[in-house]
């Protein structure tokens, strides 16, 4: 696979193992010479945020949402396929190629070429679906970049339009969480009536899981290929798998399609195991 492509697949950020697994060194290190894939730090790569800040300074704006995230080394649901940039409000449409938006520009914005990490989450917070959006705050908490505090903060003093979207957001998102992908699969969780999930939980005889409801018992599991590419790794897997089962707990397995391409399959699977969870009584130990 193009390096680039498994960079972009993966939520724009990817480690050094995982794209070794998809791609060979040679073509690694000619991404990087043609400038498709930059080394954000030692042992991550990402995709070239130069072609945002070059769209903002022609529109003369900012690169923000989507594409600041990028900058920031976040991993996002889906990479923009267009620059992300915003514009004073009294400015009209420039001819520029990119997806524009109408807001405030600092002078410090400005001069860096992207907006700051918090404005980046309460942008994307304010302005797109609550999977996308939460898989941002999940990444700029994970990152260390913001703090929960900083994002309620901003949120609660944010825009009217958009504002209850990006405080929602801002008291859900969780650094724990490990990739897009299980915050994907958690925005879904949160969506059904009775299930209450925490992300990365340490179950006795199981090891750490995804995602979990303690009280119902049930473990969700995001099968990645990025994470589970050796028959050592799936071997593994199973045997944690098969002990959950054995210790009185539903384990269900999704597939990174699943929560992409089909989400609701994903939700209407997690109401109805709640609701036979729900109606068998169990017990509340852990």
């Amino acid at each position: 696979m193009n390096p680039a492509e498994a960079v972009r697949m993966f939520g724009g950020v990817l480690e050094y193992a995982a794209l070794r697994g998809l791609a060979s060194r040679r073509e690694i290190d000619a991404a990087l010479a043609a400038g498709e894939i930059v080394r954000l730090r030692r042992g991550t790569y990402g995709l070239s945020s130069e072609g945002a800040r070059a769209a903002a300074v022609a529109a003369g704006g900012v690169a923000t949402h989507l594409s600041a995230a990028g900058h920031h080394g976040w991993k996002v649901k889906q990479v923009p396929d267009r620059p992300c940039v915003t514009i004073a409000r009294n400015r009209q449409r420039p001819d520029v190629d990119a997806d524009l938006h109408w807001g405030t520009v600092p002078l410090h914005e400005r001069r860096e070429g992207f907006a700051t990490p918090v404005r980046t989450v309460i942008d994307c917070a304010r302005t797109y679906a609550y999977d996308e959006a939460l898989c941002v705050a999940d990444s700029a908490l994970r990152s260390g970049s913001v703090t929960r505090e900083q994002l309620l903060a901003a949120a609660a003093r944010s825009p009217r339009t958009g504002r209850s979207r990006a405080v929602e957001v801002a008291s859900r998102a969780d650094g724990r969480a490990a990739n897009p992908f299980e915050s994907c699969v958690r925005a879904i969780c949160h969506g059904v009536d009775g299930l209450d999930v925490q992300p990365q939980v340490r179950v006795e005889g199981v090891g750490r899981v995804d995602l979990a409801d303690r009280r119902l018992r049930i473990l969700v599991e995001c099968d990645s290929y990025e994470f589970h590419s050796d028959r050592a790794a799936l071997r593994k897997d199973i045997r944690r798998y098969t002990e959950g089962g054995r210790r009185g707990w539903v384990v269900l397995r999704f597939a990174w399609e699943h929560a992409m391409s089909e989400p609701g399959y994903v939700h209407d699977v997690l109401v109805d195991v709640v609701h036979l969870r729900t109606a068998e009584a169990v017990p509340r130990s852990s």
